[in-house]
């Protein structure tokens, strides 16, 4: 089974959420509907702002439990990199 690593943000710069799935489209569109009660939907992490694809979910919870313990600003460089302008790639998935 496939896997994604994913950053939710409320807006540039701002707070951020590292989560793991494997239906990036339902997880996302759970988490700005605010279907998910938690973090996300008490600070209104609506924005995805970076994911990762993987072959195997495996691989993904690693990357996942990796990228948590990672210090904010090497998460913000690998935001910045991919997503300088911290676009919401969630409008691009579909299309």
């Amino acid at each position: 089974m496939s896997g994604y690593v994913y950053i939710m943000s409320n807006e540039k710069q701002g707070t951020l959420y590292i989560g793991v799935t494997s239906d990036l489209s339902r997880r996302v569109y759970e988490h700005r509907e605010k279907l998910v009660e938690g973090f996300t939907s008490r600070y209104g992490l609506h924005r995805l702002v970076y994911y990762e694809a993987f072959d195997d979910i495996r691989a993904a919870i690693q990357r996942e439990k990796n990228l948590k313990h990672w210090p904010r600003a090497w998460k913000l460089a690998l935001i910045h990199e991919r997503n300088p302008e911290w676009d919401d790639l969630y409008l691009r998935l579909n299309e």
